[in-house]
């Protein structure tokens, strides 16, 4: 799943490429995706592209004609950027192209999405809060804002693992299952660990280990084409999607523990005093 970082590296290269450009064209070819009608779609065609921003994990494309194109790209969705758009008529129900958009000079984007299970959105909107996703959003980890106390504040009287904490939208914006098994294994802490039972000192430390982790991981993606950002993203982990490999910090053997539809991955020596944890998601250690 594209998170944050790979989201920023998206609207850079966007900001970069299509501002200033009008759009001449937009094709809905799933029309699942779409999650709105009022405005329509077609009204962001003649509308020149005035900025690119991101608002957690998704991407505003405002425009001049006072719509904005916004998307979330979900579990398996992508941007297909093209310098020049083909002129292959799309298949509806025989391609992962959910959206195509054409610019004035030539280029554009397709939003395509893998696999059966279609999560893609996609929204037209006169204003980024008319998305709902967007209004429910918690604060940005990387603004200026959000320092060691807010977060100690967001974690204060929270039962909850702070691996699943790291990943709620509502909370913080902008992680997910990728960049919280990072920033806990920088943290030294256990995705099983309670908010609330947190010490200042680990505040201190998931607080540092989050910026850094998030702050290198927006560097590494910025000025990269769509089309390498994932394998950036892959390069830069150190311990998730890396079962049984070597932890890069102390060279224990990265583990996994599965859940119904993804998995989090962890380093025992560096997070867990060397304890396995359960492969259950209400277990928090093996006995």
């Amino acid at each position: 799943m594209p998170e944050m970082p790979e989201v920023q590296g998206l609207v850079d290269f966007l900001a970069e490429r299509a501002t200033g450009r009008t759009i001449t064209k937009v094709t809905v070819a799933n029309i699942a995706a779409l999650k709105t009608y009022d405005p329509p779609i077609d009204g962001l065609v003649g509308g020149r592209i005035s900025a690119a921003r991101r608002h957690g994990k998704f991407v505003d494309l405002a425009t001049d004609a006072g719509i904005h194109l916004i998307f979330h790209l979900a579990k398996a969705g992508w941007l297909r950027w093209y310098e020049t758009v083909p002129d292959t008529v799309i298949r509806p129900g025989k391609t992962p192209i959910a959206l195509r958009v054409r610019l004035d000079d030539g280029a554009g984007f397709d939003l395509t999405e893998a696999g059966t299970k279609k999560s893609l959105a996609v929204y037209a909107a006169r204003a980024a809060q008319d998305v709902p996703g967007i209004a429910r959003l918690g604060p940005d980890p990387l603004s200026a804002d959000f320092t060691r106390d807010a977060l100690a504040a967001l974690l204060a009287g929270r039962r909850t693992q702070i691996k699943g904490l790291l990943r709620d939208q509502a909370i913080i914006a902008g992680i997910g299952n990728a960049y919280s098994d990072e920033i806990l294994h920088a943290a030294r802490m256990s995705p099983y660990a309670l908010a609330a039972s947190l010490t200042d000192a680990d505040v201190d430390g998931l607080y540092t280990a989050m910026r850094t982790t998030l702050t290198d991981a927006v560097a590494s993606a910025s000025g990269r084409p769509p089309a390498d950002l994932k394998d950036a993203k892959r390069r830069g982990m150190s311990v998730h999607g890396r079962r049984g490999e070597a932890c890069p910090v102390c060279g224990d053997e990265v583990r996994s523990v599965f859940f119904a539809d993804n998995s989090l991955e962890y380093c025992p020596t560096c997070q867990t005093g060397g304890k396995l944890l359960a492969d259950r998601r209400l277990s928090r250690l093996l006995k």
